[in-house]
């Protein structure tokens, strides 16, 4: 019989409904029933594209006997983290501060107040490597409930009490010195892997918002730009279907978490824009493409709105397996290629003995993660001339030959935080890559979100599956589509969407911020009140909250100038100056608000219609101008920058509120732009 998790939408939460677990969603009755049965609660977090969220479902929560025991001697919730960030990010804090250390799936225990008295993530089935098995964990939490529960309730405490006092700003306020912005560059520098990019050991993550926060410091774009090249070379990136994966388990960008993540892909669509700007390398341009590309064919729903990720495991009839789908031996590449296959064996670097195999299935081998460690001018001069067409024309076959294989698990939920970031990416492609399929898809979204996630008063529900829009909006969707919403205008012209972007922001301002605490809060409004309220200022996978918040605040001033909107977006880097110089790297939203506050204020206003402005727009497409309020327009409107001055496809271009003469020469307006 289905569990309760069957009348649910969450994909995640979905997979779970045939457990033999009497799994509860989040909800005041699961909680009530603990009460009432006097039993703890198990918490356990995750979400659908999660590999070893699978790895534990299969050996304890499918398993009859562990299921009994569960069910006898708690009261057992299940929370996709995806739909509940919130939730996630409050026992994630108390699992880090028991652990050391976080991760998915995530198991917590509770008591029937909420309070966390004991945590970890994966637990496995038998003991091993160090760590206790599932069931030892599951007696030992009862026997010290039924038995010791002053211990349980003096853990749930001070546990309580620590996750509250974390989440609260040190209030160790301050301005930044003079030369901050310089000293965080010298800081990432610290962690920098000059051989292969990216910072620290494996694994390694992109790091999208330190990657676009060095991009703006001439003194750290190489460190940027170089890591981009070396993923784009890696098997992070699908080399066939476009797109990166979740991350590399090694320091050599070779071996990846297959899952795809919506948020990955979106914000580093426009890191390599912004790297193509710099630098006019077409392989930016090029990884760009077939990353929105890989969006729009396998992520991109019928309304407009946009999946959240695939799952890492190919299914199979022994159970899933991790990378099947992406992954390749010489056997199959020749199948597919014939006499051609030689030519994609050695671009891919393609063995016998492979660089990969799921240790959890052995039977399947070893296999290759595709790359391509030799760049194609040298493999040219290696294979000759048409190597370069040839290997396309190669890909294009492999592509195809794998896209009958079995496919991962699509998590088709739709958030709107995450969409806010594919918004931005889209409106980038098209205002930077002159291409309007991208600014079709950009208003689309934008309708679909407008019509279906924003309730009467303005505000947002956070998450969209099955024709229904659930959840409270948090800051996150607040304020990363409102920044999506002033990137679609930039590339646009349409001021109704800078209007949405600043009613956004009056929520943001209303309901997520804290005057006396100098920070954003995750959670608010008519959100559910939890243990503690988190100020997020660390950017984890994304651009952090009070870092979204913060550059919203920065544009509103540009655009409408709103001194209190810079104040408040001054004062948030202020409230965390400890943590900014004291970390080297996870902080670059917080460094990008920070550079940007210490930028001139610079406006580019191009009126005319779209076809007089179309000259003056291509030209500004190739300069990199991450902090000019860019404003395109018919004509004159409501905007200072727009005000009282006439079209004809004209260019203003104007620093600190000087603006120079206007011009309608695209060679005029580059020497006007390059002196910025």
């Amino acid at each position: 019989m289905p569990n309760r998790l069957a009348q649910e939408s969450s994909p995640y939460l979905l997979q779970h409904q045939d457990n033999p677990v009497d799994w509860w969603p989040w909800s005041p009755e699961a909680f009530a029933e603990a009460r009432q049965r006097d039993v703890p609660v198990l918490l356990s977090v995750g979400y659908s594209t999660c590999h070893w969220c699978h790895v534990m479902a299969h050996e304890s929560f499918e398993n009859e006997r562990t299921a009994a025991f569960m069910n006898a001697h708690f009261v057992n919730i299940k929370v996709d983290r995806e739909e509940r960030p919130d939730v996630d990010a409050v026992y994630m804090a108390a699992t880090q501060a028991l652990t050391g250390q976080g991760g998915w799936p995530m198991t917590v225990f509770l008591t029937p107040d909420a309070e966390p008295f004991y945590a970890g993530t994966y637990f496995p089935p038998q003991e091993g490597m160090g760590m206790p098995s599932f069931m030892r964990v599951l007696a030992s939490i009862d026997d010290v409930w039924q038995n010791r529960r002053d211990q349980a309730l003096g853990n749930a405490q001070a546990l309580t009490e620590h996750v509250r006092g974390a989440s609260q700003p040190t209030r160790r306020e301050g301005e930044l010195p003079g030369g901050a912005l310089a000293r965080a560059v010298e800081n990432a520098a610290r962690l920098y892997d000059a051989q292969f990019g990216g910072f620290g050991r494996a694994p390694k993550f992109p790091a999208p918002s330190t990657l676009d926060f060095l991009l703006t410091q001439p003194q750290g774009r190489e460190m940027a730009l170089h890591t981009l090249r070396m993923m784009g070379a890696g098997g992070i990136y699908d080399q066939l279907g476009g797109g990166f994966h979740r991350y590399s388990v090694d320091a050599q960008w070779l071996v990846p978490h297959f899952e795809k993540m919506l948020y990955d892909n979106a914000q580093l669509v426009r890191t390599l824009l912004r790297a193509y700007q710099l630098t006019g390398e077409d392989d930016f341009a090029r990884l760009a493409r077939e990353t929105l590309a890989y969006l729009e064919r396998e992520m991109l729903a019928p309304d407009g709105g946009f999946y959240s990720a695939q799952d890492a495991d190919t299914p199979t009839e022994h159970g899933g397996v991790e990378g099947l789908t992406f992954t390749w031996t010489p056997d199959e590449i020749r199948a597919v290629l014939g006499e051609d296959a030689d030519l994609a064996l050695r671009s891919f670097n393609v063995t016998a003995q492979g660089n990969f195999r799921d240790p959890h299935q052995p039977a399947y081998g070893s296999r290759n993660v595709l790359h391509t460690p030799t760049p194609l001018p040298a493999l040219a001069r290696e294979l000759g001339d048409d190597a370069a067409q040839r290997l396309q024309a190669a890909r294009a076959k492999l592509f195809a030959a794998r896209q009958v294989r079995p496919q991962p698990h699509t998590d088709d939920k739709v958030l709107t935080s995450w969409n806010g970031l594919v918004l931005a990416a889209l409106a980038d492609a098209a205002r930077i890559l002159g291409e309007e399929k991208y600014l079709d898809l950009a208003r689309r979204n934008a309708d679909f979100v407008h019509r279906e996630l924003r309730l009467p008063g303005g505000t947002l529900r956070h998450t969209f599956k099955d024709g229904r829009a659930s959840v409270e909006g948090l800051l996150e969707d607040h304020a990363l589509y409102g920044l999506g919403l002033v990137a679609l205008f930039q590339a646009g012209g349409d001021l109704a969407h800078l209007h949405w972007a600043r009613e956004l922001w009056n929520i943001v301002r209303r309901d997520f911020w804290d005057e006396g605490a100098g920070v954003f809060y995750s959670s608010g409004g008519h959100a559910e009140t939890l243990l503690t309220r988190q100020a997020s200022f660390f950017d984890s996978a994304i651009l952090s909250d009070n870092a979204a918040a913060a550059l919203l605040g920065v544009w509103m001033n540009r655009y409408f100038g709103d001194a209190e909107a810079e104040a408040i977006a001054r004062r948030t880097v202020q409230s965390f100056h400890a943590e900014l110089l004291a970390a080297p790297t996870g902080l670059g939203g917080l460094w990008q608000v920070a550079a940007f506050l210490e930028a001139p204020h610079t406006e580019i206003a191009v009126i005319g219609t779209p076809a007089e402005r179309q000259p003056l727009e291509r030209e500004l497409a190739w300069h990199f101008l991450p902090f000019t309020a860019l404003a395109p327009a018919d004509e004159g409107g409501d905007l200072p920058v727009l005000e009282a001055r006439p079209g004809g496809g004209q260019a203003y271009v104007c620093v600190n509120h000087a603006c120079q003469l206007p011009t309608r020469d695209p060679a005029e307006l580059a020497r006007q732009v390059a002196a910025l």
